[in-house]
């Protein structure tokens, strides 16, 4: 996002509180629309946990950590959780940050984690005061979607 050329970005501007639902419908649409395979999809958030990883973490880590390498499903994630991995497509939510010490950290690791496509869900102006202005002016001119 620093300027340097990379896998194509999607921007879709919501609310933080709207960040995940419009996740949903953005990972929804990458499946049936655009036809992406499950196993290369991974929903990431940087505050909340998504309710799906939620009741996947439920079962147990063991469980939980097997839905990584599920190719019937999309993988829910938290940004913290998901550093050194990667997935061809990934939707980021940006849902908020509960550590601003570490707000900077979480959004690097979430848009650094696609190899092929990243679509990044969430509010501007938060984005600007946790990445820069750098990384805002390069979200602002990607292809934005309106879901």
């Amino acid at each position: 996002m620093r300027g340097l050329s990379g896998v194509p970005v999607r921007f879709v501007p919501c609310t933080s509180e709207q960040a995940v639902d419009v996740a949903d419908d953005v990972a929804a649409a990458l499946l049936e629309d655009e036809d992406w395979p499950a196993e290369s999809v991974a929903l990431l958030t940087t505050h909340a946990r998504h309710p799906v990883q939620k009741e996947r973490q439920a079962e147990g880590q063991d469980a939980y950590w097997a839905t990584f390498w599920d190719d019937e499903n999309l993988f829910y994630g938290h940004v913290l959780g998901f550093k050194g991995l990667e997935r061809p497509a990934v939707v980021l939510a940006v849902n908020g940050f509960r550590d601003a010490a570490r707000a900077r950290e979480m959004l690097y690791v979430g848009l650094s984690r696609a190899r092929d496509l990243l679509v990044v869900c969430g509010d501007l102006e938060l984005i600007r005061r946790v990445g820069g202005e750098g990384v805002a002016q390069r979200l602002s001119g990607v292809r934005q979607d309106t879901r």
